[in-house]
């Protein structure tokens, strides 16, 4: 492709810049922006059975509490995506994750359940479109050829998020040191101290966006261009060490429909941005992608909820030498255990957060596998067969007697996460810059919305039906592969976008 008169497409313009330090430096940002959202949303599944003995919380409180997180997501990340869109993916970032470290801090002295709750959902709220913010920031940074594998490792930073929070739990909660403070008559113990190390991803991640740039394709898309340019000739010094005057680039232009949102009434700015993606040509687009987000996180997130209380009771099992069960009959066998002892005991099993541990850095070293492997097979056919791995897998895992296949299956199941990362960078592409952040913010508000369905439909499941959530939820899984076949390949995707640019 060459220049128009003494213009530049701005994706060759951005493959110009190379590949290098300016691209890792930016992963590493987002990375970063991820661990702090995943800190922040999941801090309450160590935070509120770790409070429950000083807060006195009954279960229905602690569920009220649990389920906080999910509900301060559903209801702001599209207005995040809003603000993105038009004010700018690195400004919006930097204010959300201040609010959110702010606020989660502040929950480290909470001197009761409400409190906690209160400032939980201001922190939660504050993050929920960082990570679909994050990736959109990330793809617009990096070139072509290498931004699909780019967008799918930062999913390994989400999967490895819940592990690092393991890790962090087992040395600190059991910790017996209590200072009360008068004043909020409260005693700061180990929960509050493991509240106050979840919330620092969130400041890195702000500082670190303060000394970033702003995407440069959002600086074009409202006509921003000399910042622009300024961007991408840093972006080039930083990756080839030449100076910016052997940047040849004078002027570029963007290779799809623009919309300039900022000069328009409030409700007329929202309408520009909601409206397109549901409409033609971009509203089967965005069908595609909420049924596949509500497909993956009615059954991973519901899962990964749970993923300690079902780990607990298959480890409890093994230990206890009932080796030979299937995996329903493990967490039969744990509950019927734990019913008979009415004590209340706020700690949390080491053995069962270790292994939460290792699955979540499995199944994190596995999705760096799949970026890479996704360049030969294409991101349609991996997504597919992981969907059907992942769902044989739910429906045989209660077939098995033997605990270490049993083990292998449930692993096997979990690692359908591996298909969010493929979803996101789909996302990033399948729309134009001036609705982006807005329709991956709507597009995973839909699919985290049907995540409180999945979570309180799975734990009912457990309790009552336990080999009905395996074949349930493996259809559903098994199912998503299917609708995968309406994906676009990445050959075509290619096809598409060069049509955009002649």
């Amino acid at each position: 492709m060459t220049a128009k008169g003494n213009k530049v497409p701005f994706e060759e313009a951005l493959d110009m810049t190379g590949y290098s330090r300016y691209n890792f430096g930016m992963f590493i940002l987002c990375a970063s922006i991820i661990v702090g959202m995943t800190f922040e949303i999941f801090s309450v599944s160590y935070l509120v059975p770790a409070s429950a003995c000083e807060l006195n919380t009954s279960s229905t409180q602690q569920g009220l509490v649990a389920c906080v997180p999910l509900i301060g997501i559903i209801t702001t990340s599209h207005i995040w995506g809003y603000l993105a869109d038009t004010r700018g993916r690195r400004k919006i970032l930097i204010i959300s994750m201040t609010i959110s470290y702010l606020a989660g801090t502040a929950a480290a002295f909470s001197p009761n359940w409400i409190t906690l709750s209160f400032l939980k959902l201001l922190s939660s709220a504050s993050v929920s479109g960082s990570m679909a913010l994050s990736m959109t920031l990330l793809s617009e940074c990096t070139p072509s050829a290498r931004r699909s594998t780019l967008v799918l490792l930062t999913t390994s930073a989400y999967l490895c998020s819940s592990g690092i929070m393991a890790v962090l739990a087992i040395p600190i909660l059991p910790l017996k040191f209590a200072y009360y403070i008068p004043y909020l008559n409260i005693h700061f113990n180990s929960w509050r101290v493991l509240d106050l190390m979840f919330a620092v991803p969130c400041a890195l991640s702000a500082i670190g966006c303060y000394f970033a740039n702003e995407s440069p394709k959002f600086l074009v898309s409202v006509g921003r261009d000399e910042e622009a340019l300024k961007v991408l000739k840093t972006m080039y010094v930083m990756n080839t060490g030449n100076s910016a005057d052997r940047y040849k680039v004078d002027a570029l232009e963007l290779d799809e429909d623009q919309s300039n949102s900022l000069n328009k009434g409030f409700w007329r700015s929202i309408a520009a941005q909601v409206v397109p993606i549901l409409k033609p040509p971009l509203l089967k687009r965005t069908l595609l992608m909420g049924s596949l987000f509500v497909i993956s996180y009615i059954t991973m997130n519901a899962f990964f909820v749970w993923q300690p209380f079902i780990v607990n009771a298959f480890m409890s099992s093994v230990v206890g030498g009932e080796r030979h069960l299937t995996i329903c009959q493990m967490i039969r066998l744990s509950a019927n255990s734990t019913s008979e002892l009415e004590t209340q005991d706020c700690s949390m099993n080491a053995q069962a957060m270790t292994l939460v541990f290792a699955i979540s850095m499995v199944l994190g070293v596995g999705n760096i596998g799949t970026s890479f492997l996704v360049n030969c097979t294409g991101r349609k056919a991996l997504y597919i067969g992981i969907q059907f791995v992942a769902g044989a897998a739910a429906l045989l895992i209660n077939s098995s007697p033997y605990w270490i296949l049993s083990a292998i299956m449930f692993m096997t199941f979990m690692s359908a996460v591996l298909s969010l990362g493929f979803l996101s960078s789909y996302s990033v592409d399948f729309f134009p810059t001036y609705v982006k952040a807005m329709a991956v913010c709507l597009t995973l508000m839909v699919g985290r919305g049907s995540a409180v369905i999945g979570i309180n439909v799975l734990k009912r499941l457990l309790d009552e039906n336990c080999e009905a959530a395996f074949y349930i939820y493996g259809s559903i899984a098994f199912c998503g592969g299917l609708v995968g076949f309406l994906l676009p390949s990445d050959a075509k995707i290619r096809e598409q976008q060069k049509k955009m640019k002649t």
